[in-house]
């Protein structure tokens, strides 16, 4: 399970194109803000979600198999139960992780993906990690837990 410091850092630096499953179109919704914070951070968002045609200025896809362009990262907004099936194309599609969002907890799809030698990320929010490890939210005062007298090796922007 890719949940240190190191691992957050190292996936958040090297992976720019973010497939967001069940992303809304809904502005107050918690994907909508975290894919817009993402894409305003020069990443490059794919909304997957059956119900829409566009989100964020980007075409919506049905599913992560109807993408016809690579995918670094599935960031799943979906329940922890819909999680499996979706770790199952992440591995079809050659996704490189498999990140669930706040509150999803799913072990199996975490198993699958790394069987499939995918980095699983479990119960985790992007645009906070992105923020801690990146955005300079410890200068404004926030405990990100991240104690260190050197700059960051990685630099995501």
């Amino acid at each position: 399970m890719a949940d240190d410091i190191p691992s957050l850092r190292r996936i958040l630096a090297e992976n720019h194109v973010i497939a967001v499953v069940g992303l809304s179109a809904d502005w107050f919704r918690p994907s909508y803000f975290a894919a817009k914070y993402m894409q305003a951070h020069h990443y490059r968002i794919i909304p997957v979600n059956p119900r829409y045609e566009q989100i964020l200025g980007e075409k919506c896809y049905k599913s992560l198999r109807d993408i016809p362009e690579k995918v670094d990262i599935v960031d799943c907004f979906r329940k922890t139960e819909d999680i499996e099936p979706i770790a199952r194309d992440a591995v079809a599609v050659g996704a490189k992780v498999l990140w669930q969002q706040l509150g999803v907890k799913n072990a199996e799809a975490a198993r699958v993906a790394e069987e499939a030698g995918l980095d699983a990320v479990m119960d985790r929010c992007v645009k906070i990690e992105h923020a801690r490890l990146f955005g300079g939210l410890n200068w404004v005062g926030v405990n990100t837990h991240v104690i260190s007298a050197k700059r960051p090796r990685y630099i995501a922007n």
